[in-house]
């Protein structure tokens, strides 16, 4: 991939008809209304310029989405990537009161999981552990870890892992140190990392330095950087980014995705756009670049790294 940021698109929120945000967007709930939006922002993507698209079998229907399209289209130049080890349990239920999602780090789930990902190959190019922890298991479980080191092989893909919580870095580090038959099995990292939360920053510049590959989510956080009566801690980022936004004529989701660009250079960040329009306004981000001291100010609007993860898990799907 290239050393330049692209932004992808990531399935989460195209998927399934709750995710975790603050802003809702209207659209119709039904599974055949959800596919066909899917498929046109898949196109319209493609059109824009997007090469890189990351999904999971917990994001509702977004995996098969993502591979009936790409059955459908067949582009050669795309960068897919999928994860494994969370399965979706809502089942299209609206309000759906127990976990929307059930994490098993576990050699069948992966054995499971993987049967269906891997039409997504050749262009499936990074395989991840979903959300992974200390204590799911999955960096003790040998089993699981000689299976990745096998389909890594197999494949030529790149194993990795996405984190979230207050503990991204320490799950970082310890799956640094993961080896299978004496080589490193994780080279690619998806890390929440954004305005609010920079505690990742030191860790994330060292992988990059290592000619790791890092993939950044929830570049919005959430939906928090939209100005919002219920988060008043953020109310002078919300002055600050509006600011900014009249100045180079773009969205606050532009100013928050170049932030990360300028500040951090990963390979990828992730787009959660829901429809065209959302994806359209996030590209914007490609179109200009803050100054040393706009991003110095940005900077200064971090967060706490225990208080950011407890705000958002207090989030509603919605």
């Amino acid at each position: 991939m290239s050393k330049q940021t692209q932004i992808g698109l990531g399935l989460a929120a195209i998927g399934r008809p709750e995710y975790i945000n603050i802003k809702k967007e209207e659209i119709s709930q039904s599974e055949a209304v959800f596919k066909a939006n899917a498929m046109h922002v898949l196109d319209d993507a493609y059109r824009f310029g997007v090469r890189y698209f990351d999904v999971a079998p917990s994001y509702g229907k977004g995996e098969q989405f993502l591979i009936d399209w790409h059955k459908l289209r067949q582009y050669p130049d795309v960068n897919l990537s999928t994860k494994w080890g969370y399965t979706y349990m809502a089942n299209w239920e609206l309000g759906y009161s127990g976990k929307h999602e059930i994490k098993e780090h576990s050699l069948s789930k992966l054995q499971e999981q993987w049967e269906v990902s891997q039409v997504l190959l050749p262009e499936l190019k990074i395989y991840q552990v979903h959300s992974a922890t200390l204590d799911s298991g999955i960096f003790t479980n040998t089993e699981a870890l000689q299976e990745l080191y096998e389909i890594k092989k197999k494949t030529g893909m790149q194993i990795g892992v996405s984190t979230s919580g207050a503990n991204q870095v320490e799950i970082i580090e310890t799956a640094l140190k993961v080896q299978v038959e004496g080589e490193s099995l994780f080279t690619s990292f998806q890390v929440t990392y954004n305005i609010f939360e920079q505690s990742t920053f030191k860790i994330l510049n060292q992988l990059l330095g290592d000619n790791k590959t890092v993939i950044i989510k929830e570049a919005l956080a959430n939906g928090r950087v939209f100005e919002n009566g219920d988060f008043p801690n953020y109310s002078d980022a919300y002055t600050y980014f509006n600011l900014l936004a009249k100045q180079y004529n773009v969205g606050i989701d532009a100013i928050a995705i170049r932030f990360i660009i300028d500040s951090l250079e990963p390979q990828v960040v992730l787009s959660g756009a829901l429809t065209s329009i959302q994806l359209q306004d996030n590209l914007k981000a490609l179109s200009f670049r803050l100054t040393e001291a706009e991003r110095h100010q940005l900077q200064i609007f971090a967060t706490e790294s225990e208080s950011y993860w407890v705000e958002r898990s207090a989030l509603a799907w919605r």
